[in-house]
């Protein structure tokens, strides 16, 4: 599971909303441990984007082994990156070469604003790895006409099926995942998991009939196939060596060969081993037997995160987009965050749970921050700011799980902030006080006790199925919430202090629920289209947690919603009972989860995650015109460019950063294109 940038918003009081766009004009060489000059971070902005880069701070101080192995990780990464634009749509492969030839070949007047639309359009294509949003899955649709599009095909002589080309700008194909239950969750989904006709009944009845060997220990069925009818019957695709996606997958097992010649330890060759067996093979028990190895493989200062793993772009919850992290240990940071990890059964035993819910032995939760040096796929260029994984509840019950928290990423962002709009959205001068002294340590302690408490907490009751058989396309966002909850309940409780890891456990859980509760109800409205309904995952938890519990605290007035001025402010009365409040509906989260109550995980959803009140969203949107900074952000990797003798021997790896975000993209689509437009 991973919790996005989004969630670091809610509780850092707002701070990723600033821009500061800086074009750098000459490529910069880390050789001093300075990747970018004077937090002077950002290379790019367009449409509702910022493009940053990240520093990699200890970099020099890693051996030459162990930037070796980095580096071959890194270039396994990358070697499956258009697999995710694969998954993302079929058509978006096919869609990007052809913008990429015209952005290369076109030699017509580029001071129009057609041509302008053209390169914006492109750089949110690249951004959002296919057509469709990042962020809302909706289609972005282009600026510039048809027939000016058709003008530029003719003009660089690009290839282009006309059918193709006509889904950019028609009602085809509208949505990347949909969630409607109306529409039909394949149906209106656009996403590459499953084949035309397949419908989401046959889908599941498909899976649910795909027993495993061991009930104890169910395989991640479906995870890394695609769903297609031949002859009339289904059958399953998989992504492996030899398989659906073959070709990348064999650059990814190439470059895993070789980072296994240079591992930090035999627990890590071990894990590698596994892992590039998996690729070869396409095996789900070979997927398991990989991450038990990977969980246990804690010791040494690298570490990475590949295959195919989150959900949340499967509307029905199976099918695993690919993805690639890798990372160097914060070695600092890490040792003042594991007092959660060693904490972890205190939590649990002291959590608002149900006795039955409760893990009688919570085993192996590792906790780092860490540094990151590659992402790639579903990690790229939009980022997760933590991690916790792997994602078998089984898994994480025996053996235990990793959680990351990506320091250099949080701290990038932070680089890039500004207060504007928390100073529009705060009810009071104490609201904002404690946002702006507490927040950022609020934002990162409720991303470890998301992360490291809340994913590992609680357990399945006997017999019931894994939450994506039981509660189905709800089964990520109940997930998301019941870790959301787990971090809020304790976030406001003296155990904090009492571990170090504040002096004023009062005043951070404050800043923490108004953060929560202002993002949740009102500020992440601005990356809602006037008229639409919620439905990313991230987005549908904080809501329908926020609208919760102001709901059932209404009678005691625990969170007032005030008009002033003819704007909406909401005011935390009491934190006391917010607490209990919080309380309270992890532990029916929890059951919910336990018990495999599909009903229930519907109806808090739709009924507080997924409607907008359309009038304050339309207040909202109208406040937030006034600032002009992007409400997303990502970034640029850099590159690590081994230094060679004149004999070809390697004596170093340096890293070096692209002068624009397009240089990065056609760099990446000429080195690592290693699929055809259709698989």
């Amino acid at each position: 599971m991973k919790i996005t940038k989004i969630t670091l918003l809610a509780l850092a009081a707002g701070l990723l909303f600033s821009c500061t766009v800086q074009q750098n004009t000459t490529l910069v060489t880390s050789n001093q441990e300075q990747s970018t000059s004077q937090g002077q971070n950002s290379i790019d902005r367009f449409a509702d984007i910022e493009v940053l880069r990240y520093d990699v701070p200890g970099w020099n101080n890693l051996t030459l082994k162990e930037k070796e192995y980095v580096y071959y990780l890194s270039q396994a990464g990358y070697a499956g990156r258009d697999i995710t634009w694969d998954q993302n749509y079929g058509n978006n492969l096919t869609i990007r070469r052809a913008l990429e030839h015209i952005y290369q070949n076109y030699s017509g007047n580029k001071t129009t604003q057609d041509w302008q639309n053209f390169e914006i359009y492109l750089k949110r294509v690249w951004f959002a790895n296919g057509i469709h949003h990042h962020y809302s899955n909706e289609k972005m649709k282009p600026a510039f006409s048809r027939v000016y599009f058709d003008q530029l095909l003719k003009e660089t002589s690009t290839p282009l099926n006309a059918a193709v080309a006509d889904v950019l700008f028609n009602d085809k194909d509208t949505k990347k995942v949909n969630l409607d239950l109306s529409k039909g969750l394949l149906e209106g989904s656009a996403v590459n998991f499953y084949g035309d006709g397949v419908t989401a009944d046959e889908a599941d009845r498909f899976y649910a009939n795909m027993k495993s060997p061991d009930a104890q220990r169910p395989l991640s069925t479906g995870l890394n196939s695609k769903l297609v009818k031949e002859n009339s019957r289904l059958t399953e695709k998989v992504w492996k060596s030899g398989g659906m996606y073959g070709a990348a997958i064999d650059q990814i097992i190439f470059w895993l060969e070789k980072a296994r010649t240079v591992t930090e330890n035999q627990k890590q060759a071990n894990a590698l081993a596994l892992l590039i067996k998996y690729y070869k093979t396409g095996d789900l028990k070979t997927w398991d037997d990989y991450n038990v190895a990977w969980v246990d493989a804690t010791e040494g200062n690298i570490d990475y995160i590949n295959g195919f793993i989150e959900v949340y772009s499967d509307p029905l919850g199976h099918k695993g987009s690919y993805e690639s992290v890798v990372q160097i240990k914060d070695f600092d940071m890490s040792k003042k965050m594991e007092v959660l990890s060693n904490q972890a059964h205190w939590f649990e035993d002291n959590s608002p749970l149900l006795p039955q819910h409760k893990k009688k032995n919570v085993v192996g939760v590792s906790y780092k921050t860490v540094i990151v040096a590659s992402e790639s796929g579903d990690s790229s260029p939009s980022t997760p700011i933590g991690v916790n994984l792997p994602n078998a509840d089984w898994i994480r019950a025996e053996h235990g799980s990793k959680s990351i928290s990506l320091g250099n990423i949080i701290d990038a962002y932070d680089k890039a902030a500004g207060s504007g709009r928390l100073k529009e959205f705060v009810n009071d001068d104490e609201e904002l006080r404690l946002a702006q002294k507490y927040g950022e340590l609020a934002s990162k302690l409720h991303t470890a006790l998301h992360e490291v408490i809340g994913h590992a907490s609680g357990q399945i009751n006997p017999g019931v199925g894994t939450p994506k058989e039981t509660l189905k396309s709800y089964a990520s966002t109940m997930e998301e919430g019941r870790a959301d909850l787990v971090g809020l309940y304790f976030l406001y409780n003296p155990k904090l202090q009492e571990l170090g890891l504040t002096d004023d456990w009062k005043s951070v859980g404050k800043a923490a629920y108004d953060n929560y509760i202002r993002n949740g109800l009102m500020t992440q409205l601005v990356r809602l289209d006037p008229g639409a309904d919620i439905e990313e995952a991230h987005m549908r938890n904080r809501q329908w947690v926020s609208a919760w519990v102001f709901e059932k605290g209404k009678k005691d007035n625990v969170i007032e919603k005030v008009t002033r001025n003819g704007k909406t402010y909401f005011n935390i009365t009491d934190y006391e009972k917010l607490h209990d409040l919080f309380g309270q509906l992890l532990r029916e989260t929890q059951r919910i989860k336990s018990e495999g109550d599909y009903n229930a995980a519907k109806n808090l959803v739709e009924n507080y995650g997924v409607k907008v009140d359309q009038t304050l969203h339309k207040e909202v949107l109208a406040r937030n015109a006034q600032y002009k900074e992007a409400p997303y952000r990502g970034f640029v990797n850099p590159y690590i460019t081994p230094v060679k003798t004149a004999g070809g021997q390697v004596t170093d790896y340096v890293l070096k950063y692209p002068q624009t975000f397009s240089e990065q993209m056609l760099r990446y689509s000429k080195e690592y294109s290693f699929l055809p437009d259709r698989n």
